[in-house]
């Protein structure tokens, strides 16, 4: 005889059935990388022995500050600061005018570019401040015309010496940049450009060279930052800058080595502040190239320090 299973009202005291239970959370066991722990100490021992060898040294600290705003050094700082400013210009209007000939379809024009560039870029920024510092040897009258004629010593003055050393040198590395950035645009936007009916050189001054700056704009930020180091060679041709005034400084003072660390500080705090524009610079030209811009420092501080007071996650 077959049992019928009887059908009732639910017990209400029956404990319901247990789900089943998932998978238990994994605990994320970091790697410890202990090669790293170690390069830290031994980074930190090295600094901790320079710096303790220097406190040894025989130096007066004490003439750092006391020289720091001295006024024949911010007088240096200025000049520092004009040189960069009026041998960058020099260079950036020169390496435009010199990537155009490069790239140009006229043999000639392309010919001279690239023997300039090559002399340039071939030989030392000293040795070209002393040539043209001592072409008076050469030639005893610089002569114009009826524009200008005077003694080539005269005329060759430090400052236009530095002027040209350094401005023409730089014309040549600026020139291989803006070649670089000038062919990172696609031809076919030049090649449209002229079906609209515009000019070469309207197409170069509102199509490629505006695109072309996102390229051009990061390595020409290296150079003002290298040609602001570099105008310390101008001292050679007697061109009273930071270098000349803190070497003379520290002749007269009797201390040159703690002059040579205050004119390293100068220079450290002015590089500093054109590394943040040209950070910021590099930023504005990325704006239709990056859909994610990078942080500013101000945003990443921020953002380090919200993330210390968050709570560690868990990998599921």
């Amino acid at each position: 005889m077959t049992d019928i299973e009887k059908t009732g009202p639910v017990d209400p005291s029956a404990a319901p059935p247990t789900p089943p239970t998932g998978p238990e959370a994994i605990r994320a066991i970091p790697v410890r990388h202990y090669g790293r722990y170690v390069s830290a100490v031994i980074a930190i021992g090295v600094l901790a022995a320079i710096v303790y060898a220097f406190s040894q040294g025989r130096i007066n600290w004490g003439a750092v500050p006391d020289y720091f705003f001295d006024d024949r050094i911010i007088t240096g700082v200025g000049k520092t600061l004009m040189l960069t400013a009026l041998s960058m210009l020099i260079g950036i209007v020169g390496g435009i005018l010199l990537a155009v000939m490069r790239l140009s379809r006229n043999p000639v024009t392309s010919s001279i570019a690239w023997f300039y560039i090559w002399f340039f870029r071939g030989t030392p920024v000293l040795v070209q401040l002393f040539v043209w510092f001592n072409l008076g040897l050469v030639f005893e009258y610089i002569n114009l015309g009826p524009l200008y004629k005077d003694y080539w010593s005269s005329f060759m003055t430090p400052l236009l010496t530095a002027l040209l050393g350094l401005g023409l040198n730089e014309a040549a590395y600026m020139a291989e940049i803006c070649r670089a950035g000038l062919l990172s645009v696609d031809e076919g936007q030049t090649e449209a450009s002229h079906a609209l009916g515009m000019s070469h050189g309207k197409t170069l001054r509102r199509v490629v060279i505006p695109q072309a700056m996102r390229v051009i704009v990061p390595p020409t930020g290296n150079e003002v930052i290298n040609m602001l180091k570099t105008t310390s060679l101008v001292a050679a041709v007697q061109f009273y800058e930071l270098f000349k005034y803190a070497q003379d400084i520290g002749q007269s003072s009797g201390a040159p080595v703690e002059m040579y660390f205050l004119a390293a500080a100068w220079y450290l705090i002015m590089t500093s502040v054109l590394s943040v524009g040209q950070f910021y610079l590099e930023r504005y030209y990325a704006r239709g190239s990056s859909r994610t811009l990078p942080p500013t420092p101000l945003q990443k501080i921020r953002g380090n320090l919200l993330s210390l007071g968050r709570p560690k996650g868990r990998m599921a």
